[in-house]
């Protein structure tokens, strides 16, 4: 009896064996099975990419560009954010200064960006001394032109920036005197000497930046006015009741150079870094060029 107690027992653990070893297959995978939690990272948190939000104070000419441009970027860093503030590069300077978060700051002239740059001395514009952004991460990013546009159709029959000082203008806006584009107006009206005679006969209006300037002009209660070229080819894209009558006379002011730098309290410093870089790439180039943005050399 003993004996076949040994036999059975001897055939139970043979074919035991093979159900517990290591070569056993494994069960087949449901396919409508849903992964674990615990077997993937969510994307947030993958190193380097939590959700964070950059914020971009730029010169109000660059709204319709950096816009489209932050549709294209939501591919390429999609756990990023950009928030915008476009204003006249004056205001946004003083924005600055008086504390206002910012990781990016795009300028529509060298004044206002040297006057935050410590790398800058008094006579380099930085008469207060600020120390603001990090030097080395600025560049001059693009270049503008200034040109003199008139309502659709130009009942005054404007041709020139000379014809402001005549009997064809009894009226025209300029961005004022702490906004990029009313420097240049005032650089050029000085260089053709009219700025006095403008003055004197109070034929100018003032803008608090460029895009107020464009909506004077196309509501017709100006007879011209002072704007960039790409704030003109984008107004008129949008249905907008201008025309370009002419360019700034060769020379009669300063290259419109828009520099663009880092601040040095960035929250994040190197997402900010990276969207610049994005801003100088193949890949913004079209997007700039398309509304009369130019490459500085």
């Amino acid at each position: 009896m003993k004996k076949v107690l040994s036999c059975l027992l001897a055939l139970i653990l043979a074919a035991a064996v093979p159900a517990c070893s290591s070569g056993a297959a494994a069960p087949t995978p449901d396919p409508d099975a849903q992964p674990s939690q615990t077997s993937s990272a969510q994307p947030s948190e993958a190193p380097g990419q939590e959700e964070v939000e950059i914020i971009v104070f730029a010169a109000a000419s660059m709204t319709e560009t950096l816009n489209e441009i932050a549709q294209d970027y939501k591919t390429v860093a999609p756990h990023v954010t950009l928030v915008f503030n476009f204003d006249s590069s004056g205001t946004l300077k003083t924005q600055i200064q008086e504390g206002a978060e910012c990781d990016l700051f795009i300028s529509a002239a060298q004044k206002q960006m040297n006057q935050l740059d410590a790398a800058k001395d008094a006579e380099g514009g930085n008469t207060e001394g600020l120390d603001y952004i990090r030097s080395d991460s600025r560049v001059n990013l693009l270049e503008n032109k200034v040109v003199l546009v008139a309502p659709q159709g130009n009942p005054a029959g404007v041709t020139s920036f000379e014809d402001a000082a005549t009997g064809k203008v009894q009226l025209m806006a300029l961005g004022n005197s702490d906004v990029p584009v009313g420097q240049y107006s005032e650089e050029i009206f000085t260089y053709l000497g009219l700025w006095e005679q403008l003055n004197e006969g109070q034929k100018i209006t003032f803008g608090t930046n460029v895009k107020e300037v464009t909506s004077q002009v196309a509501a017709g209660s100006v007879d011209c006015g002072v704007i960039y070229a790409t704030d003109a080819a984008s107004a008129i894209a949008a249905g907008d009741a201008i025309e370009v009558v002419a360019q700034a006379p060769e020379g009669s002011h300063a290259p419109v150079i828009y520099p663009a730098a880092v601040l040095k309290d960035a929250k994040y410093p190197d997402e900010a870094q990276a969207f610049l870089d994005y801003l100088r790439s193949s890949a913004c180039t079209p997007v700039f060029e398309s509304v009369g943005f130019s490459i500085p050399q």
